[in-house]
């Protein structure tokens, strides 16, 4: 009944959906062109600055999985539209900060927003008639990169030449506007789970990501063997095991571990971190080559503008090719779809290590690397909802949404890690070198092939359905079995 309400304003829905998407990825790229002048901005120090980033990532982190449950509970839209709120109150709280407090405060409220795009591809399985469902998951999933590179040349112009407190008023108003939009145009979904919310899963699962990002996240600074690194590992290890015999024994767990153990969902979420991984990589890369100094000899010398400005058209091969994945997807099915994604990536990573020197070389590679990114991220959701209830449909895509998350802290590890330890020297500044650029693409290379061995062994659409027949079949027997 959803489907057919839904059918005649489809496209409407689609548009507000993605647009909310491109919004959240907008708060991503905010803080990028202010990485530098943080410290002096907020009056602090450069390693307490870096909370501004961190807060974010940790926020997100939690409320993906979080929200997606509270979805499937209480109804999707009026989580999103939740969501789409206190992006726009972190944003207010970012406005007018000149200290690290408010800033951090701020940046928390805006990462506890970004359940948005899991919910909104959980809503269009929900409302969308079938036919535009490819296509729409396609685009909300592309709208991470979208937002990403149409946020970064315009959050640098707004920057330079108005202020750096109207690129959060701006934001304000655009987590506003979506959350308006959502509650005018998007129905709400008619599916909703059973059950109460799982508040001890909440906190278990809350306490093990934190205790295992932020030493990712901070393990440089802190020292990888130090003891407060590994001492967090190893609580993060604990607590998750304490977290997951829970989830195993209550009614109503936040995250279904036996639905997620199926080899269809557990092999697409590991795919999930290692594109997440290999996207991250060409992010963190290429922004750093367009602006070296051209002096280097590898550097092109490029300002913050001009480098967004290349890598713009990037994010917009995202959004075109998400209907060509869709019509793969359906006709060969996103396993396809994710493989052929796995292999482009790799293929723009080996351009990379060729293309590097010139600018349009830089907009070449960068833009098939996000080719193969629109093809994978446009199947994961698709491989995931073929395999849960449609009543946990929001609750599985935030986990997958967390699985591409873990990709991209553990590529900001590894790839920061190796820049930082294969420098030059250009007067008295210390520079990532052109070896550590090239060290960089290859390992990006070499974690999407990863990713397409492990795509090899997710399950095709026949295998899935047996796999999902004998899980049905085995619940059953245990349900009839007094």
């Amino acid at each position: 009944m959803g489907s057919t309400r839904a059918a005649p304003r489809s496209g409407a829905i689609i548009g507000v959906l993605a647009a909310a998407g491109i919004t959240v990825s907008l708060m991503q790229t905010l803080m990028v062109p202010l990485i530098a002048s943080l410290p002096a901005l907020l009056h602090t120090t450069t390693a307490n600055a870096f909370w501004a980033i961190t807060a974010t990532l940790l926020a997100g982190a939690v409320a993906m999985p979080v929200s997606g449950r509270l979805g499937d509970l209480y109804g999707k839209r009026r989580v999103m539209v939740v969501s789409a709120f206190l992006l726009a109150i972190g944003s207010f709280v970012c406005a007018p900060a000149e200290s690290l407090i408010p800033m951090v405060v701020g940046r928390t409220l805006q990462g506890l927003g970004m359940g948005v795009i899991p919910l909104g591809i959980a809503i269009m399985r929900d409302v969308l008639p079938p036919q535009r469902l490819g296509s729409a998951i396609g685009l909300m999933s592309s709208s991470l990169g979208v937002g990403g590179a149409l946020g970064l040349p315009a959050a640098a112009l707004v920057a330079q030449y108005v202020s750096w407190h109207a690129l959060f008023w701006a934001a304000a108003g655009l987590g506003l506007l979506m959350s308006v939009l959502i509650l005018l145009i998007v129905p709400e979904s008619p599916v909703k789970s059973p059950g109460r919310f799982d508040f001890v899963g909440a906190a278990g699962l809350s306490a093990g990501l934190v205790l295992f990002l932020l030493p990712v996240s901070k393990g440089a600074e802190w020292g990888w063997t130090s003891g407060l690194t590994l001492g967090m590992f190893a609580a993060s290890a604990a607590i998750l095991l304490v977290w997951g015999w829970w989830e195993l024994r209550t009614p109503a767990p936040l995250i279904d571990l036996r639905t997620s153990v199926r080899r269809q969902v557990l092999l697409t979420n590991l795919a999930s971190i290692v594109i997440g991984f290999a996207m991250y990589a060409m992010s963190l890369i290429t922004p750093q080559l367009l602006q070296l100094p051209a002096a280097t000899g590898y550097g092109l010398g490029r300002s913050m503008v001009e480098a967004g400005l290349w890598m713009a058209p990037a994010g917009l091969v995202m959004m075109a090719i998400s209907p060509l994945a869709a019509r793969l997807s359906a006709a060969r099915g996103p396993k396809a779809s994710l493989l052929l994604g796995a292999l482009v990536i790799a293929s723009g990573y080996l351009l990379a290590l060729f293309l590097m020197g010139y600018a349009w070389g830089v907009l070449i590679f960068s833009c098939v690397v996000s080719a193969g990114i629109g093809f994978a991220y446009a199947a994961m959701p698709s491989i995931i909802m073929g395999a849960v209830p449609r009543t946990e449909t929001a609750a599985a895509n935030g986990l997958n949404s967390l699985m591409r998350a873990i990709g991209t802290s553990c590529a900001s590890a590894v790839l920061g890690a190796v820049l930082a330890n294969m420098t030059i020297k250009l007067g008295p500044v210390t520079l990532p070198s052109e070896a550590g650029f090239r060290a960089g693409f290859v390992i990006g290379g070499g974690i999407a092939l990863v990713a397409a061995l492990i795509v090899v062994t997710i399950p095709g659409r026949r295998a899935a359905a047996r796999e999902a027949a004998g899980t049905a079949a085995d619940l059953g027997r245990q349900v009839r079995t007094p």
